[in-house]
């Protein structure tokens, strides 16, 4: 990530609306009577389009408001069925509560089937593939930072707030345009600027002394229920969540019928794993159960599962050449896939996940898990029966193939006689062939049993189609005089030959520059840094010169005042900074430049304004060189400090690394609050 302090206020954003097209539909070129309205949904999709996704989005939001109501009420409720003593009042009381737990529980159902919408986020091409499992988005409530942000400039920066209100605005706009991110790379690209952006404000306005009052409210994604911290790593860590929600999104859209699509596709839920991954290991007692260490740990090994999903489906794409060699390779890919679904399923259907995954979800991931075992053992039968005799030379690589490609030694014969034997590979390629049968009528089960998935036929499709023709097949290769007991063939070895990787997502992609630039540069005016403004000092030369020397830029130092000069007799002091000469502003000023301005400067004199650190300051931060003031004039050093800061690389002060260095304690992901628990590393 590259985080840049500009004093010019050009950054990588774009301040204008991305007008992009949303998936479902196409967008048309904005009225001039549209164009304010158009404005304020700074950078993002307009939530106004009636799309799918939009509608779905925006009935989510509906129904966490109303789970949120339903839940206020239960809690006030709660508080006076204790309180009081009257039995009349008890027992109307319990009669809302049964009333409003009965209400929350239609809302959860409600929203589990909007989570189990899969559908909507799917692609729509013409070929057939089975569907992913996206996660929709986090949802926020609105937030007014600009009373506490006015605040905290007029009382800590001592400055107009009035003349910060495009920096204030831009900010809202920037967070009201999240809420709405489109589905693709622009989106991404906006979740990613707000969440860089939010590295700046961290340090600017959130004192480790002093507490802003503003709560930042978001639902959980899966249940609905809203949460609210005061700490902005909650706001960070929902974006973040948001971003790997997003990747989801991006992943199960392309279209796996093709190379790029199924590139993409892996790449997207790879970022998305790499998201929630970031998220477990750098957040901890999350208030909301979507962000807790067992829900990402579950969403990693999903994204990961549907990652080596599409890995098998690279192998199908272009068709497998009947050698059983690459038969078996295809029988070993599924087999994997098969095993790492296993796992998300044994994941989901422990306490506490179970809980709060949808039905949905759960039933999905067995039934692909059937489904992949059933294809395992299908092509480890095409490749005994369908493959022509081994010969003599190639039966050392056929036994080592072999020896790795099931889980147990398969009963019947020694296995070069297996080799040789078409008879016998035909036995075995029916037992595989029977297993085949077996898992997909499983699948078919599981999938007519899950009420949503009645109404999703692509899926049913899929699975249906992979149980037809293990069955064909069973009955070509089938003969009436067979009389021998099928024997059980054993499972295939899981095998892949592209392991998918945990990507974090690259916040270096998206240039930030501070929105509150002006208020100066971050080395000295922060929210943890206190000082005293002193100024306008009107100073004229006497014989020494003014009586203070410089040192550093951005802003520049008073590295030394001479003893009884005119500088001293103002009330200088070593370790001043000069933010400004003549009313003109160089808290952002080169050394060259406020040198420049204080030479300039006739008998009349010069009005500086300096702020003075209230702690010890490390005067080893700044450059050494020092420039000397005389009555002649200046002379600077050849050599001058560069004036850019350097900030730090990813941002996150709260990740376990930052927990080691120093002064980050007030960093802490969730702090003690008095309306949550209190969350620590």
């Amino acid at each position: 990530m590259i985080l840049e302090e500009s004093p010019d206020g050009e950054g990588g954003g774009d301040d204008g609306f991305l007008l992009q097209p949303e998936d479902e539909g196409s967008a048309r070129k904005p009225s001039e009577a549209e164009t304010p309205r158009i404005i304020l949904i700074l950078q993002g999709c307009n939530p106004l389009v009636q799309t799918q996704r939009s509608c779905l989005q925006n009935h989510r939001a509906r129904i966490n408001q109303q789970i949120n109501r339903e839940m206020r009420m239960r809690t006030g409720a709660e508080n006076l069925f204790k309180a009081t003593t009257n039995h009349r009042v008890k027992e109307t009381v319990a009669l809302e509560l049964s009333y409003v737990n009965s209400n929350l529980q239609l809302l959860k159902e409600e929203l589990e089937e909007l989570n189990s919408s899969v559908d909507v986020y799917q692609n729509e091409s013409e070929g057939i593939s089975v569907p992913m499992i996206p996660l929709g988005l986090k949802e926020t409530k609105d937030l007014d930072l600009a009373t506490p942000l006015r605040e905290m400039i007029s009382e800590h920066y001592g400055e107009d707030s009035t003349s910060y209100e495009v920096e204030i605005k831009k900010l809202m706009d920037l967070r009201q345009a999240i809420r709405t991110p489109s589905r693709n790379e622009a989106g991404l690209d906006l979740l990613m600027e707000y969440y860089n952006q939010l590295y700046f404000l961290d340090i600017r306005f959130f004192s480790p002394n002093r507490n802003l009052g503003v709560f930042f409210h978001w639902y959980d994604s899966l249940t609905g229920v809203p949460s609210h911290q005061r700490t902005l790593a909650f706001e960070k860590g929902s974006v973040l969540f948001n971003i790997g929600a997003l990747y989801t999104q991006i992943g199960a859209r392309q279209d796996r019928g093709t190379r790029t699509g199924i590139d993409c596709a892996i790449e997207a839920f790879q970022r998305a794993a790499g998201a929630f991954n970031y998220l477990k290991e750098n957040f901890s007692n999350a208030p909301s159960l979507d962000m807790s260490v067992a829900s990402l740990s579950m969403l990693v090994r999903l994204m990961t599962a549907q990652v080596q999903e599409c890995v098998f489906e690279q192998l199908t794409l272009s068709g497998t050449p009947r050698e059983p060699l690459s038969q078996m390779r295809l029988a070993q890919e599924a087999a994997r896939v098969e095993d790492v679904y296993s796992l998300v399923y044994q994941t989901m259907v422990q306490p506490p996940v179970r809980d709060y995954v949808p039905f949905s979800w759960t039933t999905m991931v067995n039934v692909k898990a059937k489904h992949f075992r059933g294809l395992s053992h299908y092509y480890a039968a095409i490749a005994l029966c369908d493959g022509p005799p081994v010969a003599d030379s190639e039966i050392p690589k056929y036994e080592k193939a072999f020896l790795q490609f099931h889980v147990t030694v398969p009963e019947g014969p020694s296995l070069p006689v297996l080799l040789q034997d078409s008879e016998e590979r035909r036995r075995l390629a029916k037992a595989h062939l029977r297993k085949a049968m077996m898992n997909h009528e499983e699948a078919l089960r599981l999938h007519a049993v899950c009420r949503i998935f009645r109404k999703m036929d692509l899926l049913q499709e899929v699975v249906s189609l992979a149980h037809r023709r293990s069955l064909a097949k069973y009955s070509e290769i089938d003969h009436e005089d067979d009389f021998f007991e099928t024997a059980e063939a054993p499972d295939v070895h899981p095998k892949t030959h592209q392991k998918p990787e945990i990507k974090t997502p690259n916040f270096s992609q998206v240039k930030v520059t501070d929105i509150f630039h002006c208020l100066g540069p971050l080395s000295v005016f922060s929210a943890k840094n206190q000082w005293r403004l002193k100024g306008p000092i009107h100073l004229t030369r006497g014989e020494g010169g003014f009586g203070f020397t410089l040192r550093g830029d951005s802003p520049v130092l008073i590295a030394a005042v001479i003893p009884g000069s005119r500088a001293e007799a103002a009330g200088l002091k070593e370790g001043d900074y000069i933010v400004s000469v003549n009313g003109e502003p160089c808290k952002w000023g080169k050394h060259s430049e406020v040198v420049a301005l204080l030479t300039g400067v006739g008998e009349e004199g010069v009005d500086i304004e300096v702020v003075t650190p209230q702690r010890e300051e490390p005067l080893g931060l700044v450059d050494k060189k020092a420039t000397t003031l005389s009555s002649v004039g200046l002379s600077r050093s050849d050599k001058e400090n560069g004036g850019q800061v350097t900030l730090p690389g990813p941002f996150l002060g709260w990740n376990k690394k930052a927990k080691r260095g120093q002064g980050l304690k007030r960093l802490q992901p969730f702090s003690p609050s008095a309306e949550n628990t209190p969350a620590s590393h």
